[in-house]
């Protein structure tokens, strides 16, 4: 029999809250893991991905893991694991390199034997490819009786799912006796074509939505039957929920009055506000909390109140139209519509956005250096150009033109339905109205841009407070109403084929 801790989503280096003591939480969080690994004695660990938060790990956080899978390899017990979506890079991946130095194996389409279970993997792979993904696997080793993918994504059928689970087990050229699963934070387990398919869920909580005790799964692969079961980690940060449902005309006091029912001390406290009740400063019941000894506080008031102050009254004649002028006279690069996007981005927490603009910034420059320069300069008859302010004409015309009385529109939506220049098509009135105010002299050039088809983060995994940074550039396309998840190719890449293999996404 083969026993191995199944475990991901670690999130090393997540400063959670902006707070020092909840980044090194998620580094102890792990250490825990791989000490009760070495404590047992099992025959392996298995990373389900998302060992790290963000692809550009602090080098105090690279240290820890070092360290800790030393541990591991000191014990003899093999580190095996596949890359998540947060830490994904271009290039080489830091999982390599700790193969590189001896201390984890990067798992594949070739199996990796431990004891009498086989061990595939694939990594996280964006949206747009899997259509065109083959799940060819090397065949199972004739010494191996179990065999088991360890992979990283939403499958069915549990919450959030993207990913068909029945596609991945009836086009394989292995058959599965498990499927070891990373992304979703909530531990879960299904059977889905005589095959077990499992989520450990995360090792420290990575929003105020994950309530439940943090932990991860033992595996055994036996001769007749895999046996799943679940381990908590009993020594991770304390979370307080403190929910408080307000009677009409409670406030405050009663809030602080349900507070001092708990032990704070050095415990994460979430106060969540529903009912009715007066208002409240969240300030004032966070500072109390700190004051009791909690390490962070939090309060989220989800009633809607009437706002009391003072109305004033703020009317447009067509704001969709100021905002396009705007952006001409900024002169955005091509980066700008992506960035905008991601701080309007109504799904996102306010907390989270200074991050994720971060985070999509250093994306943008790593793909290219020059995504933040000027664009280059077009008059009005180029047709091949397209501009932020022409990408918001478009949103604008396709918002209005659903009773398909407005001749610009119809372009629009005919250029679409052709899958080609949308955006040039339904900007040539604002094109037309520039040259003939110009009086001969070339308009002032706008900016040229590619759509970003992901704003923000994401909670895929349902967070509200992470982060999610698999919000990579949308790769160029000869139609840009086709969005993309993955990174934009560099011209040197060779162009992709009708399929791809697992070799593409190693």
């Amino acid at each position: 029999m083969t026993r191995v801790i199944h475990t991901g989503d670690t999130h090393i280096g997540y400063q959670q809250y902006n707070s020092p003591e909840r980044r090194r939480d998620f580094l102890e969080a792990f250490r825990s893991v791989v000490a009760d690994a070495v404590e047992d004695d099992v025959d392996a660990v298995v990373h389900a991905g998302d060992l790290f938060h963000d692809r550009r790990p602090g080098l105090i956080d690279l240290q820890g893991t070092v360290e800790i899978l030393r541990t591991l390899s000191d014990a003899d017990i093999p580190f095996l694991a596949v890359v998540g979506n947060h830490e994904s890079k271009r290039d080489a991946q830091w999982l390599d390199l700790f193969a590189d130095l001896g201390l984890a194996t990067r798992l594949g389409a070739d199996p990796v034997l431990v004891g009498d279970a086989a061990f595939y993997g694939l990594d996280f792979v964006p949206r747009s490819r899997r259509d065109d993904l083959e799940y060819d696997f090397a065949p199972l080793p004739d010494d191996a009786d179990r065999a088991a993918l360890v992979t990283h994504g939403l499958f069915e059928p549990f919450a959030h799912a993207d990913w068909d689970t029945e596609r991945l087990l009836e086009e394989s050229t292995v058959e599965f006796d498990a499927v070891l699963l990373g992304d979703n934070h909530k531990p879960d387990t299904a059977e889905v074509l005589d095959t077990w398919v499992t989520y450990c869920g995360s090792t420290e909580r990575a929003s105020a939505s994950e309530r439940e005790d943090r932990g991860y799964n033992l595996v055994d692969f036996g001769d007749d039957a895999v046996g799943i079961s679940r381990r908590g980690l009993p020594d991770t940060r304390e979370f307080v929920f403190v929910d408080v449902d307000l009677e009409e005309g409670e406030g405050v006091d009663r809030i602080q009055e349900r507070v001092r029912q708990h032990d704070l001390e050095d415990a994460v406290v979430i106060v969540t506000i529903e009912g009715d009740g007066k208002p409240i400063t969240p300030a004032t019941i966070e500072e109390a909390a700190i004051d009791r000894g909690a390490l962070v506080a939090r309060v989220n008031d989800r009633r809607e109140l009437p706002d009391e102050a003072e109305e004033v009254s703020v009317s447009f004649a067509d704001p969709d139209a100021a905002v396009r002028e705007r952006v001409r006279d900024l002169g955005l690069s091509d980066a700008a519509r992506s960035i905008d996007e991601t701080v309007r981005n109504g799904d996102l927490p306010d907390s989270n956005v200074r991050e994720s603009v971060e985070n999509r910034v250093r994306d943008l420059l790593e793909d290219d250096a020059d995504a933040f320069a000027p664009a280059p300069e077009r008059s009005p008859d180029d047709e091949d150009v397209t501009t932020v302010a022409d990408e918001l004409a478009v949103d604008a015309d396709e918002a209005d033109g659903a009773d398909g009385t407005d001749e610009t529109n119809a372009e629009a939506d005919a250029a679409v339905a052709n899958g080609g220049d949308a955006a040039s098509t339904a900007s040539s009135a604002d094109r037309t109205e520039t040259a003939a105010s110009s009086d001969g002299d070339d308009p002032e050039p706008p900016i040229a841009t590619a759509e970003d088809d992901d704003g923000g983060t994401g909670g895929t995994n349902g967070d509200d407070d992470s982060a999610e940074s698999d919000d990579d550039p949308a790769e160029p396309d000869d139609d840009p109403a086709e969005p993309d998840d993955d990174h934009a190719e560099s011209d040197d890449e060779p162009a992709e084929t009708d399929t791809a293999s697992l070799g593409d996404f190693a």
